[in-house]
């Protein structure tokens, strides 16, 4: 009995956990649950019409101060804060995690494959009521062609920081301590999951989505073309939701 005491003591060893190979992988999950769990309380629309909309409106208009509430915090948690320990903590380069244009020849044959495919998606999902429900997330992006341009523009800066996040920093942060199919199912598992509360259909395709595009961040060395994509599928749907039913 004492042997198997002693080897598992030894295991929970908190020696050279944020030191040498163990520092970024530790960095890198002990940091993702809160930055996850933060935007989705503190960075969700809701949270800044039940809490905020009463301090500050932009545009006069909180539902639109909303969606750019959610947009903003976004690319603050998810693509400001790992670039700055990227830089700080770890001190590599951002182009290591993907933000550069690496192999752009198979990246652009990707984007050009895929995107037709992406948008036929989106554009079947627009009578759907679950995926009417909760998209577009400002609905005021019907209202007029200048209104929508504004939202997709907006919605762009979303994708960044959720891409930046999944497939640059965790993905090609774990790359060297766990391998190349593992760093990807992390990411994929863990992106999935902050899908929950949005349509069923939704959430098992990002589990899809999020294979294929770990492969090709990987494939390209590069997350450009993967914004891309998740940008022209979120706003297709929302142009065929707003325009096209």
């Amino acid at each position: 009995m004492p042997a198997p005491v002693g080897r598992f003591t030894t295991s929970l060893s908190l020696s050279g956990l944020f030191t040498g190979e163990n520092k970024k992988p530790t960095i890198i999950l002990l940091l993702t649950p809160f930055i996850l769990t933060t935007w989705k309380y503190y960075g969700a629309k809701s949270f800044y019409l039940s809490n905020l909309a009463s301090m500050f409106v932009l545009f006069g208009d909180p539902q639109r101060t909303a969606e750019l509430y959610t947009f903003v915090s976004a690319f603050a948690l998810f693509a400001l804060v790992p670039s700055l320990i990227i830089r700080f903590v770890f001190k590599e380069r951002i182009s290591s995690y993907g933000l550069q244009l690496g192999d752009w020849r198979f990246g652009l044959k990707a984007f050009l494959i895929l995107a037709p495919v992406f948008a036929l998606a989106s554009y079947f999902s627009r009578n759907d009521p679950e995926f009417v429900a909760e998209y577009p997330l400002f609905k005021g992006a019907a209202a007029s062609p200048a209104a929508f341009l504004s939202h997709a523009f907006s919605y762009l800066f979303f994708y960044i920081g959720w891409e930046t996040y999944f497939r640059g920093f965790m993905q090609f942060g774990l790359r060297q301590s766990l391998g190349d199919w593992q760093a990807i199912l992390v990411q994929t598992a863990l992106s999935c999951i902050l899908h929950i509360g949005k349509p069923a259909g939704e959430i098992y395709s990002s589990v899809i989505g999020a294979l294929i595009w770990g492969i090709i961040a990987f494939r390209a060395q590069s997350i450009l073309f993967i914004i891309l994509l998740h940008w022209l599928l979120g706003v297709v749907l929302d142009y065929s939701i707003c325009f096209l039913r």
